[in-house]
């Protein structure tokens, strides 16, 4: 199986028009010339508390493979570190590792709280950012600020520990840790070569008043496939990296071949200590056992850490090696250490003389050049740093992910057995999912792991960067080894069973519009999506919709905790749920196959009767929604839609005015007449079903649009024009949704107004939090009662900007209202893009909202052109909540940006931070 989703069967492709040097490496790779993606920053900043590493019987991931025991217990699944490197199999890694002298702990990955510790749920409590990368990683920088006094791993657990759920989570940055900037400013860079030949370069800045020692280890290993008994894809044989000469590292890997680490001298020129043990678990530490190896996983701590001469193997030979540098470094001084890894086929004249620094040179320049054509809409530096770093964010969280659920499941013939609970509990539904893939994940470190609706949404915006990439990932989650072979796709790994909301298709047919002109676009691409999309929906009307009424009911729907109750548990005997937000989904999910079936359509008739198929079900969709038992889901004294509860043959709106019922405005489509009237057989039957059903017809609205020469138009939406109006008015209600920073997932009105449901187990209640979650419900680490969330702040924007292209002129809402400003809904649409591009926008006194109120980064040189793209954002002042570096779905800001992010500089953010942009703008997005 191909790690990146399969052999794709594709028309030759022209080489790049723009003619640069990257964009010619992705034509290398994407043809099979040049393996330019073979290396890249695929290992996870997490490993450890997954569940594929979980073989309790009480399936609690978080304490059976705590961070405690991360640096001594070998992985069976894939492998951390700190800003790491590997192959796209993931067998040989790499990745710098720390000490400052005074740490409990080798510092070799990210520390951060478990679920059960942090007062908000899980949370990485560092400070790391993603600098800058391009799609063949032929350049990656990032950066990461070591603190020179003893980490507080204690007190940032018992400090969580203590806070409610009412009060802030108390972070790294809280402690003082960084005060009189006592921390080292540590910059990983990555520069290719070659295809099998990666430059590295670590600089850690001493930031502080006084000199401070650090040791830094720079860390090849291999990922453990030899431990657990099997022969397959991960084990052809125990590899070995052996010492070569005093600076340099031999490895030996039956598919790998052999590798060459070459690490240059220390700042007096003196050579590396080479470092040697395996990736071996201890088992004496951990469970008290006999260790199968002398050496072990952790004995580069025992070495440093506690001065265990004996942990580490003298012989110059194991499956882990680091080279040793340690270094006092001056007040305001610098520590650089160079190092290459490169195939004995590519071996160098001189790995590390004069080319090496003219080789960064070049790649730093031609990411430059790279970027400057791409973000050719982003007209001011500002807005051009921020989509750079979006992007380095986005294409840092790619990761090797691997679950086999067959051997995960049944366990490994040298291991224990696993508990027989596992058979019949999480994730046993899915024996056929074989997950081996390079992929990109929400976050590296809270979400080191695929989840469904997220992976949509960063494929949109990969697909401006990397086009073939962004259509392969779509591809592959559509495959017979990810989708379940009832039509489900798997939702995310603590529950594949889950159901997020169906955003696969919208993925696909904005790839296809994104990646090529008129009659130059991937028509195998969509047709295949097509094909495979046709058995999910297929499974979403035979298993969501309970009722046989066109009302669907698919769980949490990627909404966490915005209903008064968990809508992922099955509801008690007696009471049933219509969600308008699985109705609205589906409706939504028929549309987009509407308009992919109409534009295979234009070439292959066959395609209308699918056509024809999604039409009719999405008239009878929205014909539910607004009528079904008189008003269906709409409340006309309230003028908005609502979830429905029927509890012992009593119906109910649940009056939670929320992103549930502005899903609704998502589905919405324009036919086009001069397109139909191509489509003979689709335009018959249409017509026959106007004329027939009445009674659905009204759900269409027609339209002529004098200044489009008298072309006709047809409107598919869920609202009238009327329910429209009524919706918008709380939607552009700054008392209501509108926040200075985008849409609320919540109505600020559940502030001093909760809805409260009665029920006989007592009253079910939801009030507006602008920030985080004050409820356990699913684990309290994600909110959607309140804050601005990028992605469906999205699909509200497209959506509006497809309500302008049939009404024009003719419908106009006042924004904010009250305000007296009147909007069309192009103009609306581009508010709410303004808003949210100002998160991360900084003011005239240099603070951006996302950092909320940490004051370095607006004041400090240091700190102030850093971003952070988190999870979600606080409803009333911008500040970012949840996961600190989910760029995934946030990096669609970049989309946002090319024509919003607008301040006083005119020129393009170059990669370097904290240093004024110099490149022109080049070209267009």
């Amino acid at each position: 199986m191909d790690v990146n989703g399969g052999n794709l069967k594709k028309p030759p492709q022209p080489p790049p028009e723009d003619g640069l040097a990257e964009s010619l490496r992705l034509a290398q790779d994407h043809r099979r010339q040049k393996n330019w993606k073979r290396w890249g920053p695929y290992l996870s900043e997490r490993q450890w508390a997954t569940v594929r590493e979980d073989y309790s019987p009480y399936g609690n991931c978080w304490d059976y493979l705590p961070h405690d025991h991360a640096r001594s217990r070998a992985y069976r699944w894939g492998e951390d570190g700190l800003l790491g490197w590997c192959d796209r199999e993931c067998r040989l890694c790499f990745a710098p590792a720390m000490w400052n002298g005074k740490d409990p702990i080798l510092k070799e990955r990210l520390f951060g709280l478990t679920n059960s510790e942090g007062n908000h749920g899980e949370d990485v409590k560092e400070c790391y950012f993603y600098l800058d990368g391009t799609p063949t990683h032929s350049y990656q920088k990032a950066l990461y600020k070591y603190p020179q006094a003893e980490f507080p791993y204690a007190r940032l657990v018992e400090e969580n520990r203590r806070r409610s759920s009412q009060d802030r989570e108390f972070e790294l940055l809280d402690t003082g840790i960084f005060d009189q900037d006592r921390y080292f400013d540590v910059f990983v860079e990555y520069a290719k070569g070659g295809p099998n030949d990666t430059l590295i370069r670590i600089t850690a800045y001493n930031r502080g008043p006084d000199a401070a020692i650090l040791h830094l280890l720079p860390t090849l290993w291999f990922r453990n496939g030899w431990s657990w008994g099997r022969v397959d894809e991960d084990y052809h044989g125990q590899p070995c990296i052996g010492r070569l000469n005093r600076n340099t590292l031999e490895t030996e890997h039956p598919t790998l071949g052999r590798m060459v680490l070459v690490a240059g001298p220390g700042p007096s020129g003196e050579s590396p200590a080479l470092l040697f043990t395996e990736n071996e678990t201890n088992h004496v530490r951990l469970f008290g056992a006999p260790n199968p190896s002398a050496y072990v996983k952790d004995a580069f701590h025992e070495y440093l850490v506690h001065d265990n001469q004996e942990a580490i193997n003298d012989e110059g030979w194991g499956t882990k090696a680091a080279a040793h540098y340690r270094h006092e470094v001056p007040a305001g001084g610098e520590f650089r250490v160079q190092l290459r890894l490169y195939s004995q086929d590519e071996a160098p004249l001189e790995p590390l003389g004069a080319e090496f620094n003219k080789i960064f040179d070049l790649r730093i320049r031609e990411a430059d050049e790279f970027y400057a054509a791409k973000l050719g809409g982003c007209t001011t530096a500002e807005s051009a740093r921020v989509a750079r770093q979006a992007y380095a964010g986005l294409l840092w969280s790619k990761q090797f992910y691997e679950y086999i659920i067959p051997h995960w499941l049944d366990g490994d013939p040298k291991q224990p057995a696993p508990p027989d609970e596992r058979k019949n509990h999480r994730n046993s539904r899915w024996p056929h999912l074989h997950c081996r893939d390079v992929m990109i994940v929400p976050d590296k470190w809270e979400f080191p792991w695929f989840a469904s609706w997220d992976h949509a949404f960063q494929l949109v915006t990969l697909a401006e960067v990397d086009p073939e990439l962004a259509k392969s990932q779509a591809i592959l989650f559509l495959r017979e080894w990810y989708m379940h072979p009832n039509g489900q796709l798997p939702a995310y790994e603590f529950a594949l069973d889950d159901v997020n909301p169906p955003v696969h298709a919208w993925a696909c047919w904005r790839i296809y519009k994104m990646t090529g002109g008129r009659g130059q676009r991937d028509r195998v691409f969509l047709e295949r999506a097509l094909q495979k999309l046709l058995l999910n929906f297929t499974w979403w009307v035979n298993c969501e919709d309970h009722s046989g009424k066109n009302l669907f009911a698919g769980g949490f729907l990627g909404f966490d905790n915005i209903s008064l109750f968990d809508r992922s548990t099955p509801p008690p005997p007696g009471v049933t749920y219509a969600q308008a937000d699985g109705t609205a989904w589906m409706a939504f999910y028929c549309l987009t196959m509407l308009a992919m079936s109409l534009e295979l359509a234009l070439e292959n008739l066959a395609y209308e009767d699918i056509a024809s198929k999604f039409f009719e079900h999405f008239v009878a969709i929205a014909d539910a929604m607004n009528n079904f038992r008189g008003t269906g889901l709409w409340d006309e004294e309230d003028g908005f839609y609502y979830d429905g509860v029927e509890m012992y043959g009593h119906s109910e709106p649940v009056r939670a005015r929320s992103m549930v019922g502005l899903v609704t405005l998502f589905a919405v489509e324009v036919l086009e007449d001069h397109v139909i009237d191509r489509l003979p057989g689709f335009k018959q039957r249409m017509n026959w079903f106007l004329k027939n059903r009445p009674d659905l017809g009204h759900q269409i609205a027609y339209g002529v649009r004098g200044e489009d020469g008298g072309k006709g138009r047809r409107l598919l939406a869920i609202p009238s024009r009327q329910r429209l109006e009524r919706v918008l008015q709380y939607l552009f209600d700054e008392r209501e949704f509108l926040s200075p920073y985008g849409i609320r997932a919540m109505s600020a009105a559940h502030h001093e107004r909760p809805c409260v449901l009665h029920t006989a187990n007592g009253d079910l209640r939801a009030e507006y939090t602008p920030g985080e979650s004050t409820t356990s419900v699913f684990g309290g680490n994600s909110n959607w009662r309140g804050p601005v969330w990028f992605p469906v702040n999205y699909l509200l924007v497209e959506a509006l900007q497809r309500y302008h292209h049939f009404y024009g002129d003719s419908f106009k809402v006042e924004v904010p209202v009250g305000s007296g400003r009147i909007m069309n809904l192009a103009e609306a649409a581009s508010e709410i893009s303004r808003r949210l591009v100002h998160i991360f926008l900084p003011d005239r006194h240099g603070r951006r909202p996302c950092h909320g109120e940490q004051a370095r980064f607006a004041t400090d040189p240091y700190w102030r052109d850093l971003i952070l793209f988190n999870e979600y954002f606080h409803g009333d002042n911008g500040r970012g909540c949840g996961a600190s570096h989910q760029t995934g779905w946030t990096a669609l800001v970049v989309r946002l940006l090319q024509k919003f992010g607008t301040t006083r500089s005119t020129t393009v953010a170059k990669s370097a931070v904290a240093k004024p942009a110099k490149v022109a703008v080049a070209g267009k997005a």
